[in-house]
């Protein structure tokens, strides 16, 4: 009986030694299995662009018109890209920080950022100003919009409540204007202004349109020159007054609003564009995916509401036809070297 008790144990124990042996062999098999489709998949991850996150450096302060562009534009492109994207804001120099930090940075597709024209086109054409870059030294991606030039007053203003009355009172008294940069597109507003107009603004230099702005309400600097974008709401809710528009027509935002030349003056113009550029060097595949998924989420309906919602028009432009836009701009400015005593 015993013998036949010790046989029984020997063959269960047989039986659970090889059970074992089977489990550990289909969970070392399992386990190859999946280490070998983990390093598949991790390599196939390095190779396809991108697959990290993408920074977007904008140029000026947080709260400004190229800011609140940027962040509008953010989530529809995180969309198309399947990658978180972060705006990064680096003011200073009136926006050549930020550019010359676009420029600068590695041409792997992972930063990119916003050009500010006239500004940037100002500053290449300034004398007193030396730049280490250049047009040449970014990858044009695509302009996202253009911004025309606006006039604007507070709303306790006591001493001219139109454009009319503003041009007439500034004829007589010197009146201080914001500007964001030398021969930005608000400086050159105040200084046609002056030319075309006989009026005394002068202008006062802000790092970005949030600083300006906090300046003008808070009754450092009599007028506020900014672009419709910017000032489209805060318009609407009565907290400062756009008087004119600086463009060919009335802005479909501000549809109440006169034109410079409605108003009874000679016509001025002015607009400021922001486009998305990248540093140079930048290869060809990666350059048509941020292109393709730039123009996907600019024209992506829900975008454009967004837009049309603070009141800035959305003027896409691909990459040849925003080099011509930055180009022309450049040339535009040589044509004004006179009014700010280039």
């Amino acid at each position: 009986m015993k013998k036949i008790f010790s046989f029984a144990l020997v063959f269960l124990l047989a039986g659970v030694l090889a059970a074992c042996s089977s489990i550990h062999e289909s969970a070392s098999s399992s386990s190859e299995g999946t280490s070998d489709s983990s390093s598949d998949s991790t390599e196939k991850n390095e190779g396809k662009f991108p697959n990290k996150p993408i920074n977007i450096i904008v140029a000026y302060d947080a709260g400004g018109g190229t800011d609140t562009t940027a962040r509008s534009l953010q989530p529809y492109l995180e969309k198309e890209l399947g990658v978180p994207v972060n705006i990064i804001n680096k003011p200073g120099g009136s926006g050549w920080v930020g550019w010359t930090e676009i420029a600068n940075a590695e041409p792997d597709g992972y930063t990119i950022g916003y050009l500010n024209s006239p500004n940037f086109a100002s500053g290449l054409i300034n004398p007193t100003m030396e730049r280490s870059i250049d047009l040449e030294d970014f990858t044009i991606l695509s302009n996202h919009v253009a911004d025309p030039g606006a006039i604007v007053i507070r709303v306790d203003e006591d001493r001219f409540t139109n454009f009319k009355e503003l041009v007439d009172y500034a004829k007589k008294h010197e009146l201080t204007t914001t500007a964001t940069g030398v021969a930005g597109d608000d400086h050159l507003v105040t200084l046609k202004l002056n030319k075309k107009l006989g009026t005394k603004f002068r202008a006062i230099q802000f790092e970005g349109t949030a600083e300006s702005r906090t300046a003008f309400l808070g009754g450092h600097v009599d007028v506020l020159i900014t672009s419709v974008g910017e000032g489209y709401t805060m318009h609407q809710n009565k907290q400062l007054e756009v008087v004119a528009i600086a463009a060919n027509n009335k802005s479909s935002f501000l549809p109440e609003v006169p034109t410079i030349k409605e108003a009874g003056f000679d016509e001025i113009i002015s607009q400021s564009t922001r486009g998305l550029v990248a540093p140079k060097g930048i290869d060809s595949e990666k350059v048509e995916v941020l292109q393709q998924a730039i123009e996907k989420a600019i024209k992506s309906a829900e975008h454009q509401k967004k837009m049309k919602k603070v009141g800035t028009q959305v003027d896409f432009a691909n990459g040849q036809d925003y080099m011509k836009l930055l180009q022309q701009d450049i040339e535009d400015v040589k044509e004004i070297k006179d009014l700010l005593g280039w």
